[in-house]
């Protein structure tokens, strides 16, 4: 990090599918001549973006996050019940990151939730520079620790429980998952860098992640019956409107900042699934297909870190 370019890395939300993002950063760490946390001045991420973003922004390599989302992730999705998912969320925080909080950040971090009461963003920060205001009063992560704000961030309701909280401030927030208000969280990111602060768009490099498009899995005669499938097709609808809408935006408010956005669609049966995968070996193809995304914008990547202009 250094001059006046602004690095920025910015992660969607989508469950288990976030092992496809993990494919590309895996090709970008290995690009870059030093970790992606030096890299980048600031990185967002919403729902499985957020624990990406927290795991790198401590210091945390690719293929030490891969080998901890194949160990968590399958539990969490497999588990039966709003609270045992929740459950097994909140353990897996735990153990990663311990009572860790937003001081122990090595670079610029956003994770992205919502307010349940309020239905506003909740974003919790690392850096007092990242405030657009009351900076004089500013904790980083408003005093809460990472475990519980990236609990917060993944706590897609109503497979989830709301998480509740209380800041630094004595505040008592509900919170749910960040995808609600921006599964992308890019504009968030680049409101951080031009307002707070202060750099030009055109100064500003801007490497966006989501964790592509599939097909609609099978669901079997139980699964229909329960009356599960319509529930968790709409929430994967809901997740996918709101990220393309907020890249909309975010090419009509910042089309003079250099962007590389990936996220492919996919449309072969073999591709099926969602936001609940919990299949090891379709796992592994989502993280396969990253790295062949990476592969057909590596040009477009190279150029948008590493050249000087």
């Amino acid at each position: 990090m250094g001059g006046n370019v602004c690095k920025i890395l910015s992660l969607d939300g989508g469950g288990a599918k976030g092992f496809y993002p993990l494919g590309i950063l895996r090709e970008v760490e290995a690009l870059l001549p030093q970790p992606i946390h030096e890299t980048f001045d600031l990185i967002f991420g919403t729902s499985t973006g957020s624990i990406i973003a927290a795991l790198l922004a401590t210091g945390r390599s690719v293929d030490e996050i891969h080998e901890l989302y194949k160990e968590h992730v399958p539990p969490i999705m497999r588990a039966s019940s709003k609270s045992a998912k929740t459950a097994r969320l909140r353990e897996t925080g735990e153990t990663v990151f311990g009572d860790a909080g937003f001081d122990t950040v090595k670079t610029g971090l956003g994770i992205v939730s919502t307010k349940w009461q309020l239905e506003t963003p909740l974003i919790f920060k690392s850096r007092e520079t990242q405030a657009h205001g009351r900076r004089a009063t500013f904790v980083p992560g408003f005093g809460c620790k990472l475990a519980d704000a990236i609990e917060a961030s993944c706590s897609a309701y109503p497979f989830f429980e709301i998480k509740t909280l209380e800041t630094a401030s004595g505040d008592v927030v509900e919170l749910f998952d960040g995808g609600y208000c921006a599964n992308n969280p890019a504009l968030y990111a680049l409101a951080d860098a031009t307002v707070a602060l202060g750099h030009a768009p055109e100064n500003c490099r801007l490497l966006t992640l989501g964790c592509g498009q599939y097909p609609e899995p099978k669901r079997g005669f139980i699964a229909r019956q329960i009356n599960n499938f319509l529930p968790v097709q709409l929430l994967q609808k809901t997740l996918e409107v709101n990220t393309a809408s907020m890249d909309q935006l975010r090419r009509l408010l910042y089309a003079n900042v250099p962007t590389v956005r990936i996220s492919d669609t996919y449309d072969k049966p073999e591709m099926a699934t969602d936001m609940f995968e919990h299949d090891p070996q379709k796992l592994n193809l989502l993280r396969q297909q990253g790295v062949e995304s990476f592969a057909r914008r590596e040009k477009d990547v190279r150029q948008l870190l590493l050249s000087e202009d």
